[in-house]
């Protein structure tokens, strides 16, 4: 038996969010879910999670788990909010779930913005051995751990179904930047080659997709619509940084050069001092509001 998916994208941060549930019993899980956050008005909103939610009450689902594949450094992950709201509508207390790592990033981001423990310690429900498994009715699921993008960094096989996260992006994106803290590119060759492993028919979800503009790319990839997975034969033969034929030493040599060069992700400092709290706001707050903490590089001469 195969899983009902409902892949929602959240455009302006390119999110694939998914809804995965048993046909038979409707029992379902939510993987990466989005907590919207308004940049210039700097406001955090739930447009995105009340979709979800709305998907749920009209599937008759019963959220049984809310799955993060590791701690995103693009969004704010929905999961403490969307637990609460499940529960205030009378429904069971969905656990929130990430893999077993996620302490090790946890502790790194509570030093950079100065987190106080008591808001990092227990925030997540489960934490997922390697390869763990547990039920979606009567779906199996096991937990694949795929590092490289993050240390934390799992994956949810579920049937044939592969939710990846960031570990590999569709075919013309190719592969995620791994200079984030304990993010190692030789790490991620391996875990791309782990879910090039799985037989071919099997479909990998990806995390984010950044389709070709309108007119297509330089690279002469053509324009298309977001589409939330490929095939594994597709990677395989078509990802531009992991394709048959490519080696491990060309792939770590390019990704290196290439995320030299990158910018920031610009939700970076509220996305992880959101994450690394399992979803939950910090505790520092005036007037209706909270204050996050920027972390600023300055010569010296000013300090």
């Amino acid at each position: 038996m195969q899983p009902i998916v409902h892949s929602i994208f959240e455009e302006k941060t390119s999110t694939w969010q998914y809804i995965v549930a048993c046909p038979s019993t409707k029992e379902a899980v939510i993987v990466d879910p989005v907590l919207d956050f308004d940049q210039e008005r700097l406001k955090i909103g739930t447009e995105s999670a009340q979709k979800l939610l709305a998907t749920v009450t009209s599937n008759g689902y019963q959220v049984v788990r809310l799955l993060e594949t590791h701690a995103h450094a693009d969004h704010l992950t929905a999961s403490s909010y969307l637990q609460k709201s499940l529960m205030a509508s009378g429904k069971p207390r969905p656990p929130i779930c990430i893999g077993k790592r996620i302490r090790t990033v946890q502790e790194t981001f509570a030093k950079i913005y100065d987190i106080p423990q008591d808001e990092i310690t227990d925030v997540f429900d489960h934490l997922f051995n390697d390869d763990e498994q547990f039920r979606i009715g009567t779906l199996t699921a096991t937990v694949l751990h795929l590092p490289g993008h993050t240390p934390d960094h799992v994956g949810y096989l579920i049937g044939e179904n592969v939710f990846t996260g960031d570990s590999i992006f569709n075919p013309d994106v190719g592969s995620a930047r791994c200079d984030f803290p304990g993010g190692e590119s030789r790490a991620l060759w391996n875990s791309t080659q782990k879910l090039l492993s799985l037989p071919p028919h099997y479909r990998l979800y990806t995390g984010h997709d950044y389709p070709p503009a309108s007119g297509g790319s330089s690279d002469g990839s053509k324009s298309r619509d977001a589409a939330p997975f490929t095939t594994v034969k597709q990677q395989r033969e078509d990802n531009k940084h992991v394709k048959n034929g490519t080696s491990k030493d060309e792939f770590v040599r390019w990704r290196s050069e290439r995320d030299a060069g990158l910018r920031e992700p610009k939700l970076l400092h509220p996305a992880l001092q959101v994450n690394a709290r399992g979803g939950r706001l910090p505790k520092n707050t005036h007037k209706g509001g909270v204050f996050f903490k920027l972390w600023v590089d300055v010569p010296a001469d000013l300090m």
